[in-house]
């Protein structure tokens, strides 16, 4: 009897245990999230003078933002606490994400957790950083500049922050595309033969999503979203390949 409760042990946890694991796991990311929080509310005025309010300030012409809520700006600060330490915590979200998935994973993929969370966290930073250098002033130019001269762009504080969070947000998101690859790939789903068919069709995707998102009409400003858009589709390529166990005849001529 001893013997089976020892082989049940060696071949899982329980249904109770995974929930448990789950509830730990959960409760570690918000620690983090709090602790991002903190140093975030340490640093508040810089990160909103400094850093989210600087894009509307180097337009030409400057952006006016104003507050029209009585606690708008209460309101604010909090919404970028939470956010700064949502941000702040990605690593270490990541790392308690894979935590929870390593006991179904092979011992040979399980010395990947650490390079995965790294690199995974290095992929959203870059979107934001990109998006925050490149896609923010481009954008905002625009809108500055867009319109008759006769009427006054005045930008409330609140719409302001939730357009350059959603866009750096979705930035790193997207950045994202090398790992997804991998993680499609691994299980089979993805493979890199079929991401060199319709490369054609990527393409177009991507120049109709720089379109999309960049409001300019100007070439160059949707190039400088494009082309770092099919470079993250080439190095997904290559990740893809990298990540398959065995390379098929058809990949290798298609290389």
């Amino acid at each position: 009897m001893s013997e089976d409760n020892n082989i049940h042990e060696e071949d899982g946890m329980s249904f109770l245990d995974h929930l448990e694991e789950l509830r730990w796991r959960i409760v570690k990311a918000v620690i983090g999230v709090v602790l991002g929080g903190i140093i975030a509310a340490v640093f508040i005025d810089w990160i909103m003078n400094v850093v989210l309010l600087k894009p509307a300030t180097i337009t030409v012409p400057p952006l006016e933002l104003q507050n029209i809520k009585p606690f708008g700006q209460f309101s604010l600060y909090m919404e970028v606490i939470i956010t700064c330490g949502v941000i702040l915590s990605i690593p270490n979200i990541l790392y308690q994400i894979w935590k929870f998935i390593e006991p179904a994973l092979k011992p040979s993929e399980k010395k990947y957790v650490s390079s995965i969370v790294f690199f995974s966290s290095l992929c959203f930073i870059s979107g934001i950083i990109f998006a925050y250098f490149v896609m923010l002033p481009t954008s905002l130019g625009f809108f500055a500049q867009f319109g008759s001269a006769i009427i006054k762009n005045i930008i409330a504080v609140d719409e302001y922050y939730s357009f350059i969070i959603s866009v750096m947000l979705t930035a790193g998101i997207v950045f994202e595309l090398p790992m997804i690859s991998f993680f499609l790939s691994k299980i089979g789903i993805l493979k890199p033969s079929f991401m060199r068919k319709y490369r054609k069709h990527a393409i177009v995707l991507i120049l109709l999503i720089a379109g999309i998102v960049t409001p300019s009409p100007d070439v160059t400003s949707q190039l400088l979203l494009g082309v770092p858009l099919f470079l993250l589709y080439e190095i997904s390529i290559l990740i893809c390949k990298f990540s398959q166990k065995k390379v098929s005849p058809e990949d290798i001529e298609e290389g």
